[in-house]
């Protein structure tokens, strides 16, 4: 069911998911959406477990003020529409900015998190991840002339290199709004500029350190981003963030940090989430 929560002073839209269980709070990447998560949910969490995607502030279907882009407005924002909603704690979650923004949360706000599932996180924001993501930023900027012109540039991106799942078209239609001469992107430049300076700021082996909440890490090991590019998270990179969380499991998908959401890796990410939700 798709809703929309007023809290904090913006209005956020989320996609509940029913499920009879634990509440999982899922936070899409740096310019996702919360679709990016339907083909998880599908693959065998509901109706275990109850799941909230969200829209982060300045995507999808939420509000996009022109300031608070830092991790604790980002916080602040699911945290209110979880006191609206009247849900104490959770298991936070997220892929790639979004397992950022959960591990931050737990160290923040434990009292809120039961848990963290952080799907594909860097270990840190420095320039090498921006240059990484960058073909993935550079559609914000340009305007197409139709949704399946927005879709042929999607299949082009490096990190599909071939793959292609149909599936993957209900997020890329979430992901554009329509105007008079085609569709646009609806996340704006200058507010995920804002949230990545946000992230540069973090101590994340602190915020890393301080994570005392038992926590599932998943990592996609192929490239991503141009040719010769690593993975998203590098395997020496996931042993910083295994070796600095106190109580944590890891779990390795053979996809990349986009194709890891769609096909036979999301079942498999939705199976290892199940287990450790079932275990806390």
């Amino acid at each position: 069911m798709e809703r929309h929560v007023v809290a904090n002073g913006v209005r956020t839209h989320l996609i509940d998911h029913p499920g009879d269980g634990p509440v999982l709070v899922l936070a899409p990447g740096l310019t996702a959406n919360a679709h990016s998560f339907d083909e998880i949910v599908a693959g065998g969490l509901a109706p275990a477990v109850r799941t909230l995607a969200f829209d982060l502030r300045g995507r999808g279907l939420s509000d996009k003020p022109d300031s608070g882009y830092d991790l604790a407005d980002h916080a602040a924002d699911i945290i209110g529409a979880l006191d609206v909603l009247e849900i104490d704690k959770v298991v936070m979650g997220g892929h790639s900015y979004g397992g950022l923004l959960s591990l931050w949360m737990a160290s923040a706000h434990p009292e809120r998190v039961a848990g963290v599932v952080a799907l594909d996180p860097p270990a840190q924001v420095n320039e090498e991840v921006r240059s990484q993501i960058q073909p993935s930023l550079g559609r914000l900027k340009t305007a197409y002339p139709s949704f399946q012109a927005y879709l042929t540039a999607m299949r082009a991106m490096p990190f599909f290199d071939g793959w292609w799942d149909p599936k993957i078209e209900a997020y890329y239609r979430a992901d554009v709004e329509d105007f008079e001469d085609g569709v646009r992107p609806r996340s704006k430049p200058e507010h995920i500029d804002a949230v990545l300076e946000g992230c540069v700021k973090v101590d994340w082996e602190a915020t890393q350190k301080a994570v005392a909440k038992p926590t599932l890490l998943i990592r996609a090991a192929g490239p991503f981003g141009p040719p010769g590019s690593p993975a998203i998270l590098p395997a020496d990179q996931a042993a910083l963030i295994t070796s600095r969380v106190p109580d944590i499991k890891m779990v390795e998908l053979e996809a990349n940090h986009m194709t890891m959401l769609f096909g036979e890796p999301a079942k498999q990410a939705a199976a290892a989430i199940l287990e450790f939700i079932e275990g806390l």
